[in-house]
């Protein structure tokens, strides 16, 4: 007698990517995906439908990231954040996840605290993601370069953090809020910024939230941000 098959072996593969949609574990959904051609598929598309996608907490490199986020097709947030692991996603792996299908469809991405990637990784990256609306770059190396690309690239963006980035300048922060007519919110808490230029940004944007809160005392003078 041949050998009766296995109970879940008979789950059609979009109940399976179904079940595969709560496993949270990457490592879990790649021994999944090694165990028959049919629960490799079910995990492919459980990745297909997946809306969110988080690296946060989780040891990823370049090659690996790149091949979850091609797979998402439907992904609408992406977080990439430097976690307590240490995330090893640098220039050359963010600009293989920029040739991801979804990233046109971003409206959501953070690289917060991701020390080894520089403006050339952020400009190509951003440079695709023509939807966003909030970008959390706060931590990083960035400087004015990537923040006129965001400029030019991003007209729906609606928040950004730039966290503790010491080497943007008020030039940088001026063509963003004068581009990105739908910016809500910005963080520049720790960087080394002059008041003066807070000012000159809430002249063009006078809706913008800025935090900390700018208190706007000796204006004239070239006080900056308190550093974190």
């Amino acid at each position: 007698m041949g050998r009766e098959e296995a109970e879940i072996d008979r789950l059609p593969v979009d109940l399976l990517a179904y079940i595969f949609g709560f496993i949270i574990s990457f490592t879990d959904l790649a021994q999944a995906s090694s165990v028959c051609r049919k629960w490799k598929e079910g995990v492919k598309q459980s990745l297909a439908q997946r809306n969110s996608m988080s690296f946060a907490g989780w040891k990823m490199d370049d090659d690996s990231t790149t091949r979850l986020v091609r797979l998402a097709y439907n992904l609408k947030e992406l977080d990439i954040s430097r976690s307590r692991w240490g995330c090893q996603i640098t220039d050359n792996g963010l600009y293989q996840i920029s040739l991801a299908n979804c990233i046109g469809n971003l409206t959501s991405i953070s690289l917060w605290g991701m020390a080894r990637i520089s403006d050339r990784g952020v400009v190509q990256l951003i440079s695709r993601a023509t939807s966003l609306q909030h970008l959390n770059i706060g931590g990083t190396f960035v400087t004015d370069e990537s923040l006129l690309a965001i400029a030019d690239s991003c007209p729906h963006l609606k928040s950004i953090v730039l966290w503790s980035c010491r080497h943007v300048t008020e030039i940088g922060l001026l063509n963003l809020v004068n581009k990105c007519r739908k910016l809500e919110s910005i963080n520049v808490w720790g960087t080394r910024v002059p008041v003066d230029c807070f000012i000159d940004l809430m002249t063009i944007s006078p809706s913008l939230q800025i935090k900390p809160p700018v208190v706007l005392l000796n204006a004239g003078s070239a006080a900056i941000l308190p550093v974190a």
